[in-house]
């Protein structure tokens, strides 16, 4: 297995108007990590997954994907490389089955190439998310965290080697999520490699390997878990005094 970066991203920039929403962002991630994304809102972290794949494009800056430059790429290049996400707002197309939506993403964006072949590839998927009771029926009837469900296997329908997960965890109760975790876990089992945008410290200290802090749009801090949750930057921006000192993870604690 290569020892080169899957992602590498180097000074990217993006402004809206006179707002400078990613700041010379910097960072590398192996393959195989997962690496979560935090910060206050908008600090940038969705803006940073849309440069990411495309779906908006870089001021300044450069993406390398599996050693190939991305930078202009479009979405259905990005999903077509193996670079795929989930949204924050879950947005199934709500009369289609829940097996139809997930041979969509097999078909368009994924490597199906047959509609035989991307409901097959749908089918797995909607079992290995636990959704195969709910296979026919249309999305619009699902709760939410199946729902969240549907969005993991439109994703992982695509074949992706990188996953982005935009808050695909809001919303969901105690139990949701200590189920949605192992999901995710298990996802990574895999062998595919995790971005996780992600408000709930529980999740993110959960599952990371590493975490990174944006704020204004600028990386203030990228690292261990423990050492970033540590910073007093990190603490002022985003996690407040009163979380620092309940992991006691501040040096002056």
């Amino acid at each position: 297995m290569s020892k080169a970066p899957l992602l590498r991203v180097s000074g990217l920039e993006k402004s809206f108007g006179g707002v400078r929403a990613v700041r010379q962002v910097s960072f590398e991630v192996g393959r195989g990590e997962i690496v979560g994304l935090i910060g206050p809102n908008g600090a940038g972290k969705t803006t940073l997954v849309n440069l990411i794949t495309g779906v908006v494009r870089p001021d300044g800056g450069r993406i390398l994907f599996d050693g190939a430059d991305v930078t202009t790429q479009r979405p259905f290049q990005a999903a077509r490389r193996g670079l795929a996400r989930t949204f924050q707002i879950v947005q199934p197309f709500p009369q289609m089955t829940v097996l139809e939506n997930v041979a969509a993403g097999a078909l368009f964006a994924g490597k199906a190439t047959s509609r035989r072949e991307a409901e097959r590839v749908a089918a797995e998927q909607i079992a290995f998310v636990g959704l195969q009771p709910f296979a026919d029926a249309p999305a619009v009837s699902l709760t939410l965290p199946n729902r969240k469900r549907l969005e993991f296997a439109k994703s992982l329908a695509m074949g992706p080697r990188l996953l982005m997960l935009d808050e695909v965890n809001a919303g969901l109760n105690s139990a949701e999520l200590d189920n949605a975790l192992d999901l995710i876990r298990r996802i990574a089992a895999r062998g595919i490699t995790i971005i996780l945008i992600e408000h709930l410290m529980k999740v993110v200290l959960g599952l990371s390997t590493r975490i990174m802090v944006l704020h204004h749009g600028e990386l203030i801090r990228a690292g261990a878990p423990r050492d970033v949750i540590a910073d007093p930057r990190v603490v002022e921006a985003y996690l407040g005094q009163k979380f620092a000192k309940r992991y006691g993870r501040l040096a002056d604690a």
